[in-house]
């Protein structure tokens, strides 16, 4: 019995059907029958892999057919594309019983695979075997109680994933609204601005430091993870152990410097300016560019907005190397071009606006994330209302 309700092992009411382990030989990008693999398992509609080959009826999957990742996140999640085969590590809940619901499984099973996944040990990534889905010990109330929960939760579900979607629209339109001001700024720019090459207004372009770390003493040290969202965050940051390499002056980062990621798939070309001067001795690490501007030139907050603008470009020219996306500093130095007003008054006076808003979109964007964390923990509360016999 767990909160009041009788429990079965999903052994006794379902079986599990582990995903073929299809040649990938014949995987492509654009022919063949779609490919589901545990990346596209959260979206649920469409595949990055196609399989050109024969393959049997039994590993087709359709529409509404429920799925778990058997490597990595344990989460049950509902298919909602096209005819796809099950591919290895990817495994479907099938063969239910007459007095199981299947909608009523999907609410409650991932309570129980996130338990389950708590408690995994991994040298890599975390795995999980059928044999410990069919052991999970599962509530099962009468078929008509679950067909009552499952429509309140329906109801309840679809209601909140309208009101996220129309809170990710606003906090898209936020974004926009700044990013359309400062396009506005950058590409309507009148007689007296100059265009040069972003090596030529800097007084500083150059890597951080490729020490050995330690935890204790020394120079903090800011990685690639620190730079996000346009903001210089000091976690996570390491400690740099001075005895290992001096630390040149230059390379300790100063209010006005503009840091750009300059490796990491998914990270690099994110540009941040750092406002203030650290509170202690700080650099940066060899995957993060200091870019100084050259004293006098620039209004400060000024050079951080035109580097936010050419933030896109700069993404784009990474350069694959062995896997890893990466921007050499003559590449940063020598590639991208920037407009600027020669009056510093002007600059003062763009950055005020671009300044107000910032602020507002920050604001904004605070508001609408802590409307999608509400959302959020409405649903596991209705979910955990559900499952203990109070809904």
């Amino acid at each position: 019995m767990k909160g009041g309700r009788p429990t079965r092992t999903l052994g006794e009411v379902l079986t599990v059907q582990n995903g073929y382990a299809f040649d990938s030989k014949a995987f492509n990008a654009s022919e063949g029958m779609p490919l589901i693999r545990i990346r596209d398992l959260k979206i649920g509609t469409g595949t990055e892999t196609r399989f050109i080959g024969d393959y049997d009826e039994k590993y087709v999957v359709k529409a509404g057919d429920l799925l778990i990742g058997m490597d990595g996140e344990f989460v049950c999640f509902e298919w909602k594309g096209s005819p796809a085969l099950l591919n290895q590590r990817v495994c479907r809940l099938q063969g239910f019983s007459s007095d199981l619901l299947p909608r009523f499984l999907f609410y409650g099973v991932n309570s129980h695979l996130k338990s389950i996944e708590d408690v995994t040990g991994y040298a890599t990534v975390k795995h999980i075997s059928s044999k410990q889905i069919l052991n999970i010990e599962f509530p099962l109330p009468p078929f008509p109680e679950q067909q009552r929960i499952v429509g309140i939760l329906d109801e309840a579900f679809e209601g909140i994933a309208t009101a996220n979607t129309n809170a990710e629209k606003n906090l898209q339109n936020a974004h926009a609204l700044f990013e359309s001001h400062l396009n506005s700024v950058f590409t309507q720019h009148g007689p007296e601005w100059q265009i040069k090459k972003l090596g030529e207004v800097c007084s500083y372009l150059n890597r951080g430091i490729s020490p050995r770390y330690i935890e204790v003493g020394g120079i903090c040290v800011l990685n690639q993870k620190c730079v996000r969202n346009h903001l210089v965050s000091y976690e996570p940051s390491r400690r740099h152990d001075e005895k290992a390499k001096k630390v040149g002056r230059d390379r300790l980062i100063q209010a006005g410097d503009v840091l750009v990621n300059s490796t990491g798939t998914g990270t690099l070309g994110r540009v941040a300016q750092l406002r203030e001067n650290p509170q202690e001795p700080t650099t940066v690490d060899s995957h993060v560019t200091i870019v100084r501007p050259t004293p006098r030139k620039f209004f400060t907050e000024f050079f951080g907005y035109m580097l936010i603008f050419i933030e896109n470009a700069i993404k784009e020219a990474g350069e694959g190397c062995g896997g890893q996306t990466e921007l050499a500093r003559s590449v940063l130095a020598e590639k991208f071009s920037v407009h600027y007003p020669v009056s510093l008054k002007e600059q003062e006076r763009h950055v005020a606006k671009l300044d107000t808003l910032s602020a507002e979109t920050q604001r904004l964007a605070t508001l609408y994330k802590c409307k999608l964390a509400a959302l959020e923990s409405l649903k596991k509360s209705l979910l955990n209302q559900a499952f203990i016999g109070e809904l």
